[in-house]
């Protein structure tokens, strides 16, 4: 993995990451917005939660991004084994942490803005998490592929042509594959694109072996792509298969050449987790899926290119 590689990883899970919440704190009747607004009541309705929760995530991104250049810093300079966040710490807190973990490596000025960027981030959070407490529909479970989602104003998916990128590899066990024979074996199967210390794509992986249990039931499949273990790293495939195994993850993770058609498309995917969608021809239907498919948004549509790429396959 060279370091432009990493960083360019680093900086996806930086802005990815601000797009979970996680931790918990008792708040009053006022809800106070570092940064923005200031809502003298709680919000009373979805509607009306739903639009808090979009602002706080946009200030989250927004104090991460004003000083994208010293976030970056922090994390290469981050120990490798702390940057997977484990579920229920505060996101802000572990950049705090972190940030103490790397303070020689800050002038006085640059450690005052990140310590006062990640106290917003931990305010921010404790704010998503009684949201998300109180409004649990607002970060909804990803379907289990049972039920069908209608195409938008009732019109079908429009099928994509285009072909997945072609690769020969192996698993993470070191059996061999062939995307030809690996798609064409699968009604439908859903490519998920991840790395070992992204915490959204770790945080995922149960709900993804959970469909991948529910597709075989259809003649589908999951597979995930390790951004870190392409070429046959060693190392980095005894971590993925360390967190996989943690998180309980038994469907088929895939190793290929870089220089492959398909390691170039995996150089070219600058946001973790993204989900791509694949017939049983090889072809792409739809377009990809950016974030974790926990979010109503990424799970609404998964759905829908599932039920079409099976579609396809009967056709």
């Amino acid at each position: 993995m060279n370091v432009k590689k990493l960083i360019t990883l680093l900086l996806a899970v930086m802005m990815v990451l601000a797009m979970a919440a996680c931790g918990a704190k008792e708040n009053d009747k006022k809800t106070d917005i570092p940064g923005g607004n200031t809502m003298t009541d709680e919000p009373k309705t979805l509607e009306e939660a739903s639009a808090l929760f979009d602002s706080l995530l946009a200030q989250e991104n927004a104090i991460l991004g004003e000083n994208s250049a010293l976030w970056e810093k922090v994390f290469m300079a981050a120990n490798k084994d702390k940057i997977m966040i484990e579920d229920g710490k505060n996101y802000g807190q572990f950049l705090l942490d972190t940030i103490e973990d790397a303070k020689d490596q800050f002038t006085e000025e640059e450690l005052k803005v990140l310590r006062e960027g990640g106290e917003k981030v931990r305010d921010l959070e404790d704010q998503l998490t009684k949201l998300e407490e109180k409004f649990p529909e607002l970060m909804p479970k990803t379907p289990d592929g049972t039920g069908s989602v209608p195409a938008e104003n009732g019109k079908p998916i429009e099928q994509n042509s285009n072909p997945f990128p072609a690769f020969e590899g192996k698993d993470l066990d070191g059996n061999p594959v062939k995307s030809s024979e690996l798609f064409a074996a699968n009604t439908v199967t859903v490519v998920n694109f991840w790395f070992t210390t992204c915490k959204p794509c770790v945080g995922e992986l149960g709900d993804l072996e959970a469909l991948n249990k529910s597709l075989a039931e259809k003649g589908g499949a999951v597979v995930g792509i390790n951004a870190f273990t392409l070429d046959g790293d060693e190392t980095a495939i005894a971590e993925a298969k360390a967190v996989l195994a943690k998180k309980g993850a038994t469907y088929r993770n895939l190793t290929f050449a870089s220089g492959s058609e398909a390691g170039v498309l995996t150089g070219n995917v600058f946001a973790f987790p993204t989900t791509y969608v694949v017939d049983q021809k090889g072809n792409i239907v739809g377009d990809p899926i950016v974030g974790a498919i926990t979010e109503k948004k990424q799970a609404e549509t998964l759905n829908k290119l599932i039920e079409q790429a099976i579609a396809n396959s009967k056709a």
